[in-house]
């Protein structure tokens, strides 16, 4: 596949800039893979879509407030800081991006908070944003961190043309988020109320979680036109032998396992054995998926509408079919879905 296929014209308009006023109330989208049927819904139908004995896997990964704004040494200038992760909490070194960049050089201390009382060091240039940082702190690593985060706003998408409000702090975050790490939400399971959790529970729908602490490489540019010589970024990932059980079971007796967003998708992908079954597994992953693909476990997809050239879009018409998934984004475009993180969502089922 080429990069160029994945090009589509998104309206401005189109790209929801605000949460929804309740999780679960935005427009679902149901595109059948094996008719190639597309129905238009609420999110709260989605319930009607499977039966007991089904499990839903979602990706319990937790937003911490990466963005921090500050100022550098003997000049003052403003400074952004993105938090990506923490490399070693003794040291309380943080791998993280900068701007501007240019002017931020290994040695400069980095001032941060009203009374500048939170300091790093830049210890090393990683990429030409990239920066190492060694937080200046004396106290507990908890101490530190809760600290840190409370200097720390929500990291919205660059989409997202607004400053974060403490709204955000709220919607931007699954209700089942327990693992803290990632720095970008798994948006489709923000449209998961308790409501909905609840309801599925009673029908007899299992629920299950595995770990992927989505990073920036999601959003990262991809620069090359031959989509086999692209890199992704690795991110931190975890399945346990919990939810191997839950999802093996499933599949031996026939029934649906609906990976909630595409971070889900890759990291059951990720976690596939011989024979079609998942293992456990942790540690990282660079898997890039784009058409064709053979999913082995994976029956069903809950996603949102992604921009333009994403790997989350080539993802997802690796899932539901190239033609298809397009001839859907047509369609929500002439319907004024709304994309990105805050916007709706679709099923992909057989």
């Amino acid at each position: 596949m080429k990069l160029s296929q994945f090009k589509f014209k998104l309206p401005e308009e189109l790209i929801a800039q605000n949460p929804p006023q309740s999780r679960d109330e935005c427009k679902l989208m149901v595109v059948h893979r094996k008719t190639g049927v597309i129905e238009h819904k609420v999110f709260k139908d989605i319930i009607n879509y499977f039966d007991e004995g089904d499990i839903m896997v979602f990706n319990d990964t937790q937003v911490f407030p990466a963005r921090l704004y500050g100022n550098k040494e003997k000049t003052g200038a403003k400074i952004e800081v993105f938090l990506l992760r923490e490399l070693n909490s003794e040291h309380k070194l943080w791998d993280v991006l900068v701007e501007p960049a240019r002017k931020i050089r290994i040695g400069n201390k980095l001032y941060f908070g009203d009374d500048e009382s939170m300091v790093a060091e830049v210890i090393d240039n990683t990429t030409s944003r990239g920066r190492t940082l060694r937080f200046l702190y004396d106290g507990s690593h908890e101490e530190f961190k809760a600290n840190l985060f409370k200097l720390g706003s929500t990291p919205l998408p660059e989409y997202i043309k607004r400053e974060p409000t403490e709204k955000d702090a709220e919607m931007y975050q699954t209700i089942f988020a327990r693992n803290e790490g990632a720095v970008v939400a798994p948006a489709a399971g923000l449209h998961f109320s308790r409501e909905v959790m609840k309801r599925l529970e009673i029908r007899g729908v299992e629920q299950g979680y595995l770990t992927v602490h989505s990073g920036l490489g999601a959003f990262r540019d991809i620069d090359v036109e031959d989509l086999t010589k692209h890199r992704m970024d690795s991110e931190d990932m975890s399945v346990d032998q919990a939810l191997v059980d839950m999802v093996n079971h499933a599949k031996d007796n026939g029934k649906q396992v609906c990976a909630v967003g595409t971070s889900t998708l890759r990291g059951i992908a990720s976690a596939v054995s011989m024979g079609g079954h998942m293992k456990t597994y942790t540690g990282w992953t660079n898997k890039f998926i784009f058409p064709p693909y053979d999913f082995t476990v994976t029956t069903a997809l809950v996603t949102g509408f992604h921009m333009p050239y994403s790997t989350m879009l080539m993802m997802v018409t690796a899932f539901g079919g190239y033609q298809l998934v397009m001839r859907a984004y047509e369609e929500a475009i002439e319907q004024g879905y709304q994309f990105g993180a805050y916007g709706d969502a679709m099923l992909v089922i057989d």
